[in-house]
């Protein structure tokens, strides 16, 4: 049981990296998009 527990607490640091790695990987995607297009990301 405590392996479990440890297993469900130290998954959430990975959950919040990859959400954290995919939400900046669009931004600079949409960042090098915009400034092809020569416009202002916002």
């Amino acid at each position: 049981m405590t392996t479990l527990f440890g297993f469900y607490v130290l998954i959430w640091p990975a959950l919040t990296l990859g959400v954290l790695i995919l939400i900046c990987r669009a931004v600079l995607r949409d960042r090098r998009e915009a400034r092809r297009e020569k416009r202002e990301l916002v």
